[in-house]
């Protein structure tokens, strides 16, 4: 399978940066992948629902590293590039 569209969402609210939507071979999408700021930059984390005991869960992800490092990177690269599309407020401006 592979990844054919990426929307990125931006955001920012404390750590949170945007959410993703992926697209895969045109036919199934996962969305609401959050993009979120670490120590050492942005990583995503999958969508995820919360349990009777309060724990999140992940709903879907990756079954092996290579696919979820595939995933991160296409995430991580359109988010810079929506960073650099994004209109400059009057106080970037200066």
């Amino acid at each position: 399978m592979k990844i054919t569209e990426v929307k990125i969402f931006p955001r920012n609210s404390d750590s949170l940066r945007g959410i993703a939507h992926i697209v895969f071979d045109e036919v199934f999408v996962v969305k609401s992948i959050k993009i979120i700021e670490g120590k050492n930059g942005p990583f995503i984390a999958m969508p995820s629902a919360k349990t009777k005991k309060g724990e999140h869960r992940d709903i879907c992800h990756p079954l092996n590293t290579e696919t979820r490092n595939e995933i991160e990177k296409l995430i991580i690269e359109k988010y810079h590039e929506s960073l650099k599309e994004a209109p400059k407020t009057e106080t970037e401006e200066e």
